[in-house]
Parts: structure tokens; C-alpha cells; sequence
């Protein structure tokens, strides 16, 4: 049992950590809640690519006269990445860029893989649900964005571990679940705080510590890449980009990645010259076909000129914690039920970061009254109201 030294303690640090991250929970909650459903909200705004509906054994185009077909939009740039999404193998998104170096100019072009005919090219960096995005990823402010957002990611998990501690003898003489209707509104906030606060717990954890593992995605990769995608290029360092006349056929290249991870299919490809190969590979991200085994990704390096498969190293533990976190996150592994729930218990946090808030700044109101009804003048304050103005689970 903690004494009341220890309880008052357990309240400081859980009223601050509170309130220090609030406005950024609030935040992240309301713009987290369009993302759980940006597809549906992309149907809905027309912003997804449609393909032609087509029998499911049509021949698949090569990605060679996938990617000329993209690049014939903008000859002046070079195909940077390509990619496929995961609910099928019918389209194609190709990304171009000035220089095969990394950069914000670029264009998305969406392509038929039956028919290698173009579809649209995507807007890019404009839209409801970017600016959605960038509010919930970095607020607009890239790395140093995403890392004060997982310091608050941090400070969230503080109070959630501080208010768990003093759930317990806040409850010592409550049923579960109660809510006193006879006190006063702000005792009914303060009950109605803590029972939906203790039933999102498992979720608020889950959600608070893979947004918080998201935010390092740009120093996670950062790592591989130095730490064993590196080693693997050593023996190309120093030597220039291959031309694209001297490339071989994309198409036996993908071939050739796809025969050493069998069971898999394309995630994306990363040219060579870009931040996710070497001068001299095209390299090939793969995934399972499980709903858990789609989120992890097999790197497969194929040597540009040869289509020979030159590596296949497995992601370190690092990167595949990554993985897992990011569709965790937003509810993606359930398909609508996980979702629905996502959003119900979204909804729920929204409500336990604005009364612990409410309960913050209507904090001097009890004690205002219990001193007026129960102190002489000169005296100082009761202990009940003491507890209410220091710590929202003592009353």
C-alpha cells in the first residue's frame, strides 16, 4: 500500500507528464483517427487509383514497359523507386525524381500492371489527409518533428504507468466502474477520468509505445543502412551509378529476386543510386503473404548489368520491430472490425486527455468550496481538498 508521501509523489509526476503531452496527445488523437481509415477516405474523396476491372489470369505487362511508360511523363527525371500496393498485384506506382539522390521533388505516376497503360499521376504533398499525415508523423517539421513528438510519446507512457499505480488506492473504496452521480461535476469528471482511462489502458500503451518506436523510423534505417547494408556494398564503393543503357532487363531482374524468396511478393524496388541501394543493384524489398508476415520485408540485392541475385540478408531485429509497430499502430492487421475498434478507443483517449485536462483546470474550484463550508478563516485547507488540488486519484 503506498503512503500518502508516496501517493503524492506518484500524482506529481503523473499530473505533469499529463499535462506536459495533453495538446500533443489531443493532437495526434484527432488526426490519428482520419488516418485509421485513409483508404475509405480516399474513396471517398477520389484521391485512390481505380484500376480497369480485368479477369485474374490477364498477363501482367514486363516492369520494363511499366516504368518507360511512367518515365515517358517526364523523360528529364530518373525512376527512383517502384512500388506495388498490398491488397494486389494490378497496379504499379513508379517514383521519379530529378537525381537518383534523395529529395521532395517528386512525381507519384500510378500505372496498369496488365496493361502498362498510365492511370493518373498522383498529387503530391497536397490534400486533406497529407496535411493529416504530417500533423500526426512530424507537425511539419521532419526529424526534429518526429523526435519531439516521440519524446511526448514518451511522457505519455510516463502517465499511463503513474496512473495505473494510483488507480489502486483511488479505488479502494469505489466498485469498478463507478461514477458518484450525487458529488459534484467535477468528481463525476474525475470518476468518468479514471474508468475510461483503465479501460483503455492496454490500448493507450500499445499505441503510445509504437508511436513512439514510428518516430525513430528515419534513425532506424539510418542504422541499417551503416550497420549492415554498408557491408554488404563495400566491395561497390567508390564506383559510379550504372548507366541505364548498360542496365539489363528489369523484368528478368525481378524475376531472378522473386526465384530466391519464393512464398513472397513485391513490396518495392529500390533503383541504383538511391538511398535504398547501392550504384551498381537493383534491390528488391519483398513480403510474406500472412497478414504478419505482409509487414516484414526481405531485402533481395540483384546486380543491375547481370540480373545475378548478388545478396539476401535478413533485416536485424531492429528494423523488423519497426515493421511490426507501424501498421500496430493504426489498426492495419484486422481489416474494418480492428479499425472500427481503433477509432471506438481513439475516440475513448480523446475523452480521457480532455477531462484530465477539464480536471487540471477546475482544480482550485473544490478546494475552494470545501474551505468555504468546512474551514474557519486562518485555518488552513482539509485534507480532501489538499489531495484534490495535488492529485485527481485521492478524492
Amino acid at each position: 500500500m503506498l503512503s500518502p508521501v508516496a501517493i503524492r509523489r506518484w500524482s506529481w509526476v503523473h499530473q505533469w507528464s499529463s499535462l506536459v503531452c495533453t495538446v500533443f496527445m489531443l493532437l495526434l488523437c484527432l488526426t490519428g483517427l482520419p488516418l485509421v481509415f485513409h483508404h475509405e477516405i480516399g474513396h471517398l474523396l477520389d484521391t485512390e487509383v481505380e484500376t480497369p476491372a480485368m479477369p485474374a489470369n490477364t498477363p501482367r505487362a514486363s516492369l520494363d514497359q511499366v516504368l518507360a511508360a511512367a518515365q515517358a511523363l517526364h523523360p528529364q527525371r530518373v525512376v527512383q523507386f517502384a512500388s506495388q500496393p498490398e491488397d494486389g498485384d494490378a497496379l504499379w506506382f513508379v517514383t521519379l525524381t530529378p537525381t537518383p539522390a534523395p529529395t521532395d521533388d517528386f512525381k507519384s505516376i500510378a500505372v496498369d500492371a496488365r496493361t502498362g497503360a498510365v492511370l493518373s499521376e498522383r498529387p503530391v504533398g497536397e490534400g486533406f489527409m497529407h496535411v493529416m499525415f504530417r500533423l500526426h508523423v512530424d507537425l511539419f517539421a521532419g526529424l526534429a518533428g518526429k523526435l519531439f513528438l516521440g519524446l511526448m510519446g514518451l511522457l505519455l507512457l510516463v502517465a499511463i504507468v503513474t496512473g495505473v499505480v494510483l488507480y489502486a488506492p483511488f479505488m479502494r473504496k469505489l466498485r469498478f466502474g463507478e461514477v458518484r452521480q450525487h458529488r459534484s461535476t467535477r468528481v463525476k469528471w474525475l470518476d468518468l477520468h479514471n474508468l475510461l482511462g483503465i479501460v483503455t489502458l492496454t490500448w493507450a500503451l500499445v499505441v503510445g509505445a509504437t508511436g513512439m518506436v514510428n518516430t525513430w523510423a528515419d534513425l532506424v534505417i539510418q542504422y541499417w543502412q551503416h550497420d549492415q547494408l554498408s557491408a554488404l556494398l563495400k566491395p561497390y564503393e567508390g564506383q559510379p551509378i550504372v548507366p541505364a543503357i548498360e542496365r539489363g532487363p528489369l523484368q528478368h531482374s525481378l524475376e531472378a529476386a522473386q526465384a530466391k524468396a519464393p512464398g513472397t511478393r513485391l513490396s518495392f524496388i529500390a533503383f541504383p543510386g538511391t538511398s535504398f541501394s547501392s550504384p551498381h543493384h537493383n534491390t528488391f524489398f519483398l513480403r510474406g503473404n500472412t497478414p504478419l508476415t505482409s509487414r516484414l520485408l526481405q531485402p533481395v540485392l540483384v546486380d543491375a548489368r547481370t540480373a545475378q541475385v548478388t545478396a539476401a540478408p535478413q533485416l536485424p531485429w531492429y528494423v523488423t520491430a519497426l515493421l511490426v509497430s507501424q501498421p500496430l499502430h493504426f489498426g492495419d492487421y484486422g481489416g474494418m472490425p480492428m479499425k472500427i475498434l481503433w477509432a471506438l478507443l481513439d475516440i475513448a483517449t480523446i475523452a480521457v486527455l480532455g477531462s484530465g485536462l477539464y480536471l487540471w483546470l477546475r482544480r482550485k474550484a473544490p478546494a475552494a468550496a470545501t474551505q468555504t463550508a468546512s474551514t474557519p478563516p486562518g485555518k488552513g485547507q482539509p485534507l480532501v481538498a489538499t489531495a484534490l488540488t495535488h492529485g485527481k486519484h485521492t478524492a
